[in-house]
Order: C-alpha cells, then structure tokens, then sequence
C-alpha cells in the first residue's frame, strides 16, 4: 500500500533563479521501497506522517534532508530527480535500534530500495478475528535487539483499513507482557457504535518497546 508520495523540489538539486521555480520541470523519478527485517517489511504507524526516513544528496551546497513518510505496511515512495542518494532512518524515529546505516540509492528513472533495520522485538503467529460482538487476538512475542522492556502491548480495531494507536475504534492495552510470550485478548464491541453499523472493521495488534517514540505492529486485516 503505497499511499506515501512526496512531490517535492529539492533546492540543492533545482536552483530557484529570479524568474521562480515555473522555468522547471516537477521531478519524474521514483524511489519504491521498504523498510525491513530479515527481508519481510516493518508495521509501523502509518498516520500523521509519525515514522520517517530521510533522503540526503551530497555534492550540492544546501544539505537538508527530503523526508520520506513510511506507510503503515512498511513502504514508502518518494518522487525525486535522478541522481545518487544516501538514505537513512531518522533520528531516534522508529520502534528499532538507532544505528542510521546509510542506504545508498542510485536513481535513474525508477529504483527499489530495501532499508533494513533491527526491531527490539516482532511479533509472529497472528491470529485476528471476529466472533460474535468479540474481537479477538492472538500472537507471540520475539525479542531481537534486547536492551529494551516492554511498555505495553496492543489489540486495536478501527472503522478504515488505517489503524494504529491513534486511529482506531476500540483498543485493548495490555500490560506486564515478557518476550516469548503468547498474547491473547478480546475487545467487546457490544455497545461500539462503529460496530453496530454493520460496516466493514480492520484489526492490527501493537508493541511499544520502551522508552522508544513509535510501537512495532502486525499488518492489518479486516475482520468483516
């Protein structure tokens, strides 16, 4: 799901003239990518543009970072001219260590570009469903990185096919959880306005490594 795209003028790479920017063509290439561990993508918080990689190019006197926003399935895309890139994870941004290897990108025309992270911990064997008025969740816990407690652990259900901890309809927190642990939970949706609706409803569940700005999540999937 590729719904992050960035059309944006990098002022190092067009130079603004005293005419203004109309004597220049929009950028036409396109970075395609994801952000990984052991080569399956990331869930991450796909609102409010919360995870992000930025895109550097040496060479040019204006240094700023283009941001590039990671969807919620692990994605991004990022509309740029040709040319060779350096990308990184942004600064403690991101349920995964902070090591900021750099990715480098040669762009001519199109490029897909895997950035491999280390999480603190996944999450594997997920199991989301519907039962009756009950939303249920089942799913392991897998330390990686260590170094890190748990915060909490999440079971979220919203009303779009985008849910996360700030966009969801119902959530179920759960506390005083331990790596190699098997979750499971239910969310009551008996009195849940969005529910009795009849639409359609999508599930994910989450991790909040602590001390971390973002939570790791499973992919979404829609319960009915």
């Amino acid at each position: 799901m590729r719904r992050y795209l960035n059309m944006l003028l990098f002022p190092a790479v067009v130079a603004v003239s005293s005419c203004g920017l109309d004597n220049y063509d929009a950028p036409e290439s396109t970075i395609y990518g994801r952000v990984v561990y052991n080569g399956e993508p990331i869930g991450v918080r796909g609102t409010g543009e919360a995870v992000q990689l930025q895109l550097y190019q040496d060479g040019y006197e204006l240094r700023n970072p283009i941001p590039v926003y990671v969807g919620q399935d692990g994605t991004f895309e990022a509309r740029v001219f040709d040319g060779e890139y350096k990308l990184v994870t942004r600064d403690n941004n991101g349920p995964w260590v902070n090591d900021r290897d750099t990715t480098i990108v040669n762009l001519r025309g199109t490029a897909n570009v895997d950035v491999p992270v280390t999480p603190f911990y996944t999450l594997s064997n997920v199991q989301l469903s519907l039962s009756g008025s009950s939303a249920n969740a089942s799913f392991q816990i897998n330390e990686v990185a260590g170094g890190r407690d748990i915060e909490y652990v999440m079971i979220l259900v919203g009303k779009t096919s985008f849910v996360d901890d700030v966009s969801y309809t119902a959530r179920l927190d759960i506390n005083d959880v331990t790596e190699g642990s098997t979750i499971t939970g239910s969310l009551d949706l008996t009195n849940n306005a969005d529910f009795n609706s009849g639409r359609a409803l999508f599930a994910r569940v989450g991790l909040r490594p602590a001390g971390k700005d973002q939570a790791i999540y499973s992919q979404v999937v829609q319960l009915r």
